[in-house]
């Protein structure tokens, strides 16, 4: 059945605005919850709309496909294609998830009007193919983390620094590649630029000190939220990739793996919960843009099957950490809390968002991470080495970091801390999507592996006749199918 011709990805970016200016009339933070997450109810349905319309549509519906990836549906600003449809739905959802799981003190430390302008502008952010547009929306992003440091009276020297590097470093990055088009030219310094504010959105090392820091003072949902999407990845694919000469994606590939290990070693030692989720984050997001800097079809399917299952795991992982948070405060991992006994349910979704970012079999990450390794040992075997070392060290600093929460004491309340039916619910959504994903992976490797085949020979014809021969030697070495 076609979903109805309507502009589901207009109304998908729209409602969370409506909603936004709706809540912030009102005074009551449950009352806000409830209207919030029927708007973002809303924009999910219309974001899943969307993306059912685009695997139903024939033929492309857009004239303007310059930097669209197979077909696409939308109007003159907003438009998705096969690589923006799903991470659209993938954003809308978390916000859900977020606004559904917030309950107790968590509810005056939210703003909820806040929450669905930055939900705004990041589905606003995934429907862009238009180069100076995504720069503004990217840029724009960066303000909703700001507002709230600003207004909750937290430090800001850190994260305003690395966000005004950030939006330099993209305007200036543009700037010289228009300039040079028009010279008939492509700019190096102007790709170079581009990519080196995709890696401080994404906080490479040695850039990353302004991830840690918004995990410390902001609030929990509101540094998730802004660093799940992985939205650095989006902006390397669309502005970068397609034109980045070889040197350039091999060192921002040394650079990632570098990053992967470091911030996989830093998780194991953290002592504090917040700071272990970040650098398990930065890991995982790391060895997405090392498959993507392979430039070949298996290793930019593993990049992007990974990028769909690390926002998707590491989100509930996060989530489970929040909710333990809303019982007992910020989360010390040097000691014991034997909080299985109490909450059982977030014990199963802290193993199994944890086992399946690092890919354990069954799970959504099992396939990105098999392509990854795959696609790196048909390139380089050391880098497929390290990929396993930083996925090895990442899984013992998950069960490191699971056995001092749920286990090694009894701990003693006097308050109920069994989870609570909206919990409840995005526990079962979230281990439906994982294990759904892992037991049936097919339909979303075969979108991938499109897309990704269609990403290496757009950047072939993109490339100098000398680089273009190489990229063919290396395309033609990796070129089979995942099977």
């Amino acid at each position: 059945m076609t979903p109805p011709n309507l502009p589901w990805v207009e109304l998908a970016i729209v409602l969370p605005l409506a909603g936004a200016i709706w809540v912030r009339l009102l005074r009551d933070p449950e009352l806000a919850r409830r209207h919030s997450l029927i708007a973002c109810g809303l924009s999910l349905f219309c974001a899943l709309a969307a993306w059912a319309s685009l695997e139903m549509s024939a033929a492309p519906q857009t004239t303007d496909g310059s930097l669209a990836y197979g077909p696409s549906i939308g109007g003159f600003l907003f438009t998705i294609d096969s690589l923006s449809a799903p991470l659209l739905a993938l954003g809308a959802l978390l916000y859900f998830l977020v606004v559904l799981a917030t309950l107790g003190a968590k509810l005056r430390l939210m703003s909820f009007a806040s929450i669905m302008v930055s939900e705004a502008l990041l589905l606003a952010t995934f429907s862009s193919t238009q180069p100076w547009l995504l720069v503004l929306l990217l840029s724009l992003g960066t303000i909703p983390p700001w507002v709230e440091l600003s207004a909750n009276h937290r430090p800001l020297r850190v994260y305003s620094l690395h966000a005004l590097l950030f939006i330099g470093l993209l305007i200036a990055g543009e700037t010289m590649l228009v300039v040079g088009q028009s010279q008939g030219e492509v700019s190096i310094a102007g790709i170079a630029l581009l990519m080196a504010a995709a890696l401080v959105r994404s906080g490479i090392f040695p850039l990353h000190c302004w991830m840690t820091d918004l995990f410390e003072h902001a609030s929990f949902g509101t540094a998730l939220l802004f660093i799940a999407p992985m939205v650095g990845a989006y902006a390397a694919v669309r502005l970068v990739f397609p034109v980045a000469p070889d040197w350039l994606l091999h060192g921002v590939a040394a650079i990632s793996l570098a990053t992967a290990l470091y911030s996989a070693g830093m998780a194991m030692v953290q002592k504090d919960a917040r700071r272990f989720f970040c650098y398990l984050f930065l890991s995982h997001s790391s060895l997405v843009f090392v498959g993507l800097e392979m430039a070949s079809p298996v290793g930019v399917t593993g990049a992007l099957c990974a990028w769909f299952s690390v926002g998707l795991t590491m989100a509930g992982f996060g989530l489970t950490l929040r909710s333990i948070e809303t019982r007992t405060g910020r989360l010390s991992l040097d000691k014991f809390h034997g909080l299985y006994s109490h909450t059982p349910r977030l014990g199963a979704l802290f193993l199994i968002t944890g086992l399946a970012s690092v890919g354990f079999p069954g799970t959504i990450g099992f396939i990105g991470a098999e392509l990854l390794v795959e696609g790196a040992m048909r390139a380089s075997p050391l880098v497929g080495i390290a990929i396993v070392v930083a996925a090895a060290l990442n899984g013992l600093a998950v069960m490191h970091a699971y056995f001092r929460v749920f286990t090694g004491t009894q701990h003693m309340s006097s308050i109920n801390l069994r989870s609570r039916p909206p919990e409840v619910i995005a526990i079962l959504v979230l281990s439906a999507l994982i294990l759904g994903g892992g037991f049936y992976p097919q339909p979303g490797v075969a979108s991938r592996y499109t897309i990704a085949t269609e990403l290496v020979e757009r950047r072939q014809q993109s490339l100098d006749p000398a680089d273009r021969q190489v990229a063919k030697v290396g395309v033609a070495m990796n070129a089979d199918a995942p099977e």
